[in-house]
């Protein structure tokens, strides 16, 4: 059964993976500043891969556990090229949120995922 750690980057995965699929239904208009169309369809796909892996990560399953991380990191590698390009700082911030929040997931899951790595209490 997964840990509390475990469960709380799992928990973080189903709120980006919210975030991005309500994001595909909200695409940036025109003559304003946001992710592309195309960006936004992949993270949306993203998110509906997370939240269909979820489950089963939370029942213990190491390799779905995995693969939802991986879909999240990927998500966050869309919204890097905002760092490159002339955008609000609001949405820098809100960029290096998302990024920040798909680390911490990422390392809490794959942490007790793996039992080689072990991970003071």
């Amino acid at each position: 059964m997964p840990t509390l750690r475990t469960k709380i980057g799992l928990a973080i995965a189903v709120l980006l993976a919210l975030v991005d699929v309500v994001s595909a239904f909200f695409p940036t208009p025109d003559g304003e500043d946001g992710p592309p169309f195309a960006v936004l369809v992949v993270g949306g796909i993203l998110g509906l891969l997370t939240l269909a892996l979820v489950v089963p990560a939370w029942r213990g399953n190491r390799t779905a556990a995995r693969v939802a991380v991986g879909a999240r990191v990927l998500s966050a590698l869309t919204a890097v090229p905002a760092f490159f390009v002339d955008v609000p700082t609001g949405v820098l911030a809100a960029v290096a949120a998302g990024i920040a929040l798909t680390v911490a997931c990422a390392v809490l899951v794959l942490v007790e995922s793996n039992p080689r790595i072990t991970v003071p209490s």
